[in-house]
Protein backbone atom coordinates (compact mmCIF):
# COMPACT_ATOMS: atom_id res chain seq x y z
CA UNK A 1 0.00 0.00 0.00
CA UNK A 2 2.67 2.35 1.09
CA UNK A 3 4.75 1.96 -2.48
CA UNK A 4 1.58 3.05 -4.20
CA UNK A 5 0.99 6.10 -2.26
CA UNK A 6 3.25 8.58 -3.53
CA UNK A 7 1.60 7.63 -7.17
CA UNK A 8 -1.97 8.47 -5.68
CA UNK A 9 -0.77 11.53 -4.22
CA UNK A 10 0.33 12.77 -7.48
CA UNK A 11 -3.25 11.27 -9.53
CA UNK A 12 -4.91 13.47 -7.00
CA UNK A 13 -3.07 16.85 -7.51
CA UNK A 14 -2.92 16.65 -10.74
CA UNK A 15 -6.96 15.77 -10.53
CA UNK A 16 -7.37 18.93 -8.65
CA UNK A 17 -5.55 21.25 -10.93
CA UNK A 18 -7.34 20.01 -14.11
CA UNK A 19 -10.44 20.53 -12.05
CA UNK A 20 -9.23 24.04 -11.08
CA UNK A 21 -8.41 24.79 -14.62
CA UNK A 22 -11.87 23.87 -15.90
CA UNK A 23 -13.29 26.26 -13.35
CA UNK A 24 -10.72 28.77 -13.51
CA UNK A 25 -8.88 28.98 -16.96
CA UNK A 26 -5.11 30.02 -16.43
CA UNK A 27 -4.43 33.33 -17.78
CA UNK A 28 -1.25 35.09 -19.16
CA UNK A 29 0.46 37.31 -16.64
CA UNK A 30 1.26 40.04 -19.13
CA UNK A 31 -1.52 39.98 -21.07
CA UNK A 32 -4.22 38.32 -19.21
CA UNK A 33 -5.47 36.46 -22.09
CA UNK A 34 -6.66 32.84 -21.55
CA UNK A 35 -3.74 30.36 -22.81
CA UNK A 36 -4.51 27.93 -25.37
CA UNK A 37 -4.02 24.23 -25.44
CA UNK A 38 -0.21 23.51 -24.85
CA UNK A 39 0.80 26.64 -23.52
CA UNK A 40 2.03 26.56 -19.90
CA UNK A 41 2.18 29.76 -17.65
CA UNK A 42 2.41 32.55 -20.20
CA UNK A 43 0.96 32.52 -23.98
CA UNK A 44 3.19 31.79 -27.10
CA UNK A 45 2.52 35.42 -28.31
CA UNK A 46 4.12 37.31 -24.82
CA UNK A 47 6.85 34.36 -24.53
CA UNK A 48 8.94 35.94 -27.65
CA UNK A 49 8.82 39.61 -26.11
CA UNK A 50 9.45 39.02 -22.31
CA UNK A 51 10.67 42.02 -20.60
CA UNK A 52 13.97 40.73 -18.80
CA UNK A 53 16.13 42.23 -16.67
CA UNK A 54 19.59 42.07 -18.94
CA UNK A 55 22.93 43.67 -18.92
CA UNK A 56 24.00 46.10 -17.85
CA UNK A 57 22.46 45.99 -14.49
CA UNK A 58 23.38 47.29 -11.35
CA UNK A 59 25.80 44.54 -9.64
CA UNK A 60 24.06 45.89 -5.67
CA UNK A 61 20.03 46.20 -6.30
CA UNK A 62 19.55 44.61 -9.92
CA UNK A 63 17.87 48.03 -11.50
CA UNK A 64 18.45 47.91 -15.37
CA UNK A 65 21.33 50.77 -16.25
CA UNK A 66 20.89 53.74 -18.60
CA UNK A 67 24.02 53.98 -19.28
CA UNK A 68 27.04 51.31 -19.46
CA UNK A 69 30.26 52.92 -18.13
CA UNK A 70 29.00 52.16 -14.63
CA UNK A 71 28.41 49.14 -12.84
CA UNK A 72 25.93 50.70 -9.98
CA UNK A 73 23.21 52.72 -10.46
CA UNK A 74 23.07 56.48 -9.12
CA UNK A 75 20.82 55.06 -5.81
CA UNK A 76 24.06 52.49 -4.98
CA UNK A 77 26.70 54.76 -5.71
CA UNK A 78 25.80 57.02 -2.43
CA UNK A 79 23.31 54.29 0.11
CA UNK A 80 25.01 51.32 1.64
CA UNK A 81 22.34 48.75 1.49
CA UNK A 82 22.08 45.77 4.15
CA UNK A 83 21.66 43.28 1.80
CA UNK A 84 24.43 41.47 -0.39
CA UNK A 85 22.96 41.33 -3.23
CA UNK A 86 19.39 41.70 -5.04
CA UNK A 87 18.19 40.57 -8.47
CA UNK A 88 15.30 40.89 -10.61
CA UNK A 89 13.80 39.23 -13.37
CA UNK A 90 11.42 41.64 -15.34
CA UNK A 91 11.90 45.41 -15.80
CA UNK A 92 8.82 47.33 -14.50
CA UNK A 93 7.30 48.71 -17.50
CA UNK A 94 4.10 48.29 -19.94
CA UNK A 95 2.87 44.55 -19.15
CA UNK A 96 4.45 44.45 -16.32
CA UNK A 97 3.01 47.26 -14.47
CA UNK A 98 -0.71 46.02 -15.90
CA UNK A 99 0.51 42.12 -14.47
CA UNK A 100 1.64 43.22 -11.21
CA UNK A 101 -1.74 45.31 -10.60
CA UNK A 102 -3.94 42.17 -11.43
CA UNK A 103 -1.49 39.59 -9.31
CA UNK A 104 -1.49 42.09 -6.24
CA UNK A 105 -5.19 43.97 -6.38
CA UNK A 106 -7.44 42.20 -8.98
CA UNK A 107 -7.18 38.42 -7.20
CA UNK A 108 -4.55 37.05 -10.16
CA UNK A 109 -2.75 34.68 -7.77
CA UNK A 110 -2.54 32.00 -10.58
CA UNK A 111 0.65 34.69 -11.42
CA UNK A 112 2.45 33.75 -8.99
CA UNK A 113 2.86 30.12 -10.38
CA UNK A 114 3.48 31.04 -13.63
CA UNK A 115 5.97 34.11 -12.98
CA UNK A 116 7.90 31.72 -10.15
CA UNK A 117 8.33 29.71 -13.36
CA UNK A 118 10.03 32.19 -15.58
CA UNK A 119 12.05 33.49 -12.60
CA UNK A 120 13.21 29.91 -12.09
CA UNK A 121 14.84 29.51 -15.76
CA UNK A 122 15.96 32.98 -15.57
CA UNK A 123 17.44 33.29 -12.34
CA UNK A 124 17.73 29.62 -11.25
CA UNK A 125 21.39 29.44 -11.30
CA UNK A 126 22.01 32.37 -9.29
CA UNK A 127 19.68 31.10 -6.65
CA UNK A 128 21.12 27.58 -6.13
CA UNK A 129 24.97 29.39 -6.20
CA UNK A 130 23.80 31.41 -3.37
CA UNK A 131 22.24 28.84 -1.55
CA UNK A 132 19.64 30.17 0.63
CA UNK A 133 18.68 28.46 3.77
CA UNK A 134 14.88 29.67 3.46
CA UNK A 135 13.35 31.52 1.23
CA UNK A 136 11.02 34.18 3.13
CA UNK A 137 8.28 37.01 1.31
CA UNK A 138 7.71 40.07 2.69
CA UNK A 139 5.57 40.22 5.41
CA UNK A 140 2.22 42.07 5.34
CA UNK A 141 0.66 43.32 8.03
CA UNK A 142 -2.77 41.42 9.49
CA UNK A 143 -5.20 44.90 8.72
CA UNK A 144 -3.95 44.39 5.08
CA UNK A 145 -3.92 40.83 5.05
CA UNK A 146 -7.52 40.65 6.23
CA UNK A 147 -8.46 43.43 3.40
CA UNK A 148 -6.35 41.87 0.39
CA UNK A 149 -6.94 37.99 1.59
CA UNK A 150 -3.42 37.10 0.12
CA UNK A 151 -0.19 37.87 -0.10
CA UNK A 152 1.25 37.99 -3.19
CA UNK A 153 4.64 38.09 -2.50
CA UNK A 154 4.34 34.85 -0.65
CA UNK A 155 2.97 32.94 -3.18
CA UNK A 156 5.39 34.01 -5.91
CA UNK A 157 8.01 32.40 -2.57
CA UNK A 158 6.07 29.34 -2.06
CA UNK A 159 5.69 28.73 -5.91
CA UNK A 160 9.69 29.61 -6.54
CA UNK A 161 10.53 27.52 -3.76
CA UNK A 162 8.84 24.63 -4.69
CA UNK A 163 10.40 25.05 -8.34
CA UNK A 164 14.48 25.16 -7.08
CA UNK A 165 13.82 22.76 -4.35
CA UNK A 166 14.25 25.37 -1.57
CA UNK A 167 12.73 25.66 1.75
CA UNK A 168 10.19 28.47 2.27
CA UNK A 169 9.77 29.81 5.70
CA UNK A 170 7.24 32.39 6.23
CA UNK A 171 6.67 31.74 9.59
CA UNK A 172 10.22 33.65 10.94
CA UNK A 173 8.87 37.33 10.92
CA UNK A 174 6.20 39.24 11.14
CA UNK A 175 5.10 43.32 10.25
CA UNK A 176 4.13 44.50 13.66
CA UNK A 177 3.61 48.07 12.24
CA UNK A 178 0.57 49.34 9.86
CA UNK A 179 3.05 51.24 7.29
CA UNK A 180 1.81 53.59 4.73
CA UNK A 181 1.51 52.81 1.57
CA UNK A 182 5.51 53.17 -0.04
CA UNK A 183 4.50 54.31 -3.39
CA UNK A 184 4.48 57.93 -3.20
CA UNK A 185 7.31 58.80 -0.49
CA UNK A 186 10.73 59.38 -0.55
CA UNK A 187 13.56 56.95 0.77
CA UNK A 188 14.12 59.16 3.63
CA UNK A 189 10.61 58.83 3.92
CA UNK A 190 10.37 54.98 3.37
CA UNK A 191 13.08 54.49 6.01
CA UNK A 192 11.12 56.52 8.74
CA UNK A 193 7.97 54.15 7.74
CA UNK A 194 9.34 51.56 8.06
CA UNK A 195 11.69 51.82 10.91
CA UNK A 196 10.93 49.39 13.89
CA UNK A 197 7.92 47.45 10.76
CA UNK A 198 9.16 43.92 10.98
CA UNK A 199 9.29 41.74 14.41
CA UNK A 200 11.46 38.42 14.19
CA UNK A 201 9.03 35.55 15.53
CA UNK A 202 11.60 33.81 17.70
CA UNK A 203 14.42 34.37 19.89
CA UNK A 204 17.13 34.06 17.20
CA UNK A 205 17.75 32.66 13.66
CA UNK A 206 19.68 29.88 12.72
CA UNK A 207 20.38 30.43 8.91
CA UNK A 208 23.52 31.51 7.52
CA UNK A 209 21.91 32.86 4.16
CA UNK A 210 18.65 34.34 3.44
CA UNK A 211 16.96 35.21 0.45
CA UNK A 212 14.02 37.60 0.88
CA UNK A 213 11.15 37.69 -1.89
CA UNK A 214 9.26 40.68 -3.16
CA UNK A 215 6.90 41.56 -6.21
CA UNK A 216 8.47 45.01 -7.00
CA UNK A 217 11.77 46.34 -5.85
CA UNK A 218 11.57 50.68 -5.72
CA UNK A 219 14.36 52.13 -3.80
CA UNK A 220 14.95 48.90 -1.23
CA UNK A 221 13.80 50.61 1.76
CA UNK A 222 11.62 47.86 2.38
CA UNK A 223 14.56 45.04 1.95
CA UNK A 224 16.88 46.90 3.53
CA UNK A 225 14.64 46.98 7.11
CA UNK A 226 13.86 43.48 6.09
CA UNK A 227 17.35 42.29 5.95
CA UNK A 228 18.25 44.54 9.00
CA UNK A 229 15.79 42.62 11.14
CA UNK A 230 17.56 39.41 10.05
CA UNK A 231 21.09 39.86 10.20
CA UNK A 232 20.28 41.57 13.97
CA UNK A 233 18.41 37.96 14.50
CA UNK A 234 21.80 35.95 13.60
CA UNK A 235 21.56 35.39 10.38
CA UNK A 236 24.46 36.08 8.14
CA UNK A 237 24.19 36.98 4.83
CA UNK A 238 20.50 38.19 2.93
CA UNK A 239 20.29 38.44 -0.83
CA UNK A 240 17.30 39.46 -2.48
CA UNK A 241 15.13 38.94 -5.65
CA UNK A 242 12.18 40.58 -7.24
CA UNK A 243 9.62 39.96 -9.71
CA UNK A 244 10.41 43.44 -11.25
CA UNK A 245 12.66 46.55 -10.91
CA UNK A 246 12.34 49.92 -11.83
CA UNK A 247 15.40 51.84 -14.11
CA UNK A 248 18.49 52.94 -12.41
CA UNK A 249 17.85 56.69 -12.55
CA UNK A 250 18.59 58.82 -9.39
CA UNK A 251 15.25 58.17 -6.52
CA UNK A 252 14.47 61.62 -4.24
Amino acid sequence: MRKWMPDIQERCRFAAAAALDLIFPPRCPLCDGLLQKGEHGICARCGKTLPYVTEPYCMKCGKALEEENSDLCPDCRRIAHAFVRCRSVFVYEDRMKSAMYRLKYAGRKEYAGALAKLSAEYLGDWIRQIGPDAVVSVPLHKSRMRKRGYNQAALFAKALSERLGLVCRDDLVMRVKKTLPQKNLSRSERQKNLKKAFKIRQNDVKLDTVLLVDDIYTTGSTMDALAETFLQAGAKSVYCLTICTGRGRRSL
